[in-house]
């Protein structure tokens, strides 16, 4: 019976190159010059330091366009709000999601049942395994999982199993 896994990972390794490749984009644009911009990646999140909102904006709109040049997906980010840091500078932390927690869980398998297509979801510690009789269902659960809002988390598929 044909089976895949439905799984949220993060490139950690993109996601620096993507980190690294902004930072040299903002150090050499004019309209950051002198500004002391700068992006860090930590372990769970991404800090964007500027002297003022529009160039957070600006620096998250360039870290985006490199991250989807690096087809990194969107829906990793967890943007939060821009904060005053007291040194007349403001700070954005952008938080990296990874994994599919359980309440995402409930929402993917919900959707599944809703398809009407005869496939089953077991949820297992982080990601899904989506099971059917035919492989076009699996296929066909799968764009419809990409394609809705409601699913908040970059998804990949892994271990596409024909038998």
């Amino acid at each position: 019976m044909p089976s895949c896994d439905v799984v949220s990972k993060l490139d950690i390794g993109e996601i620096k190159n993507a980190v690294n490749l902004a930072q040299k984009e903002i150090a050499t644009r004019y309209d950051f010059k002198n500004s002391k911009t700068s992006l860090e990646l930590y372990d769970d999140s991404i800090e964007i330091l500027a002297p003022d909102e529009v160039k957070i904006k600006a620096a998250l709109d360039i870290l985006r366009t490199r991250m989807a040049k690096r087809n990194i997906g969107m829906r990793c980010l967890e943007v939060g709000d821009v904060a005053p840091t007291g040194d007349r500078f403001f700070k954005l932390i952008i938080q990296l999601k990874k994994g599919i927690d359980k309440e995402q869980g409930k929402v993917i398998t919900k959707l599944v049942k809703e398809s009407g297509l005869k496939v089953s979801s077991a949820y297992m510690d982080e990601k899904i395994r989506l099971t059917s009789k035919k492989i076009d269902d699996l296929q066909a659960v799968w764009a419809l999982l990409r394609s809705r809002e409601e699913v908040t988390v970059d998804l990949q598929m892994e271990n596409m199993k024909r038998d």
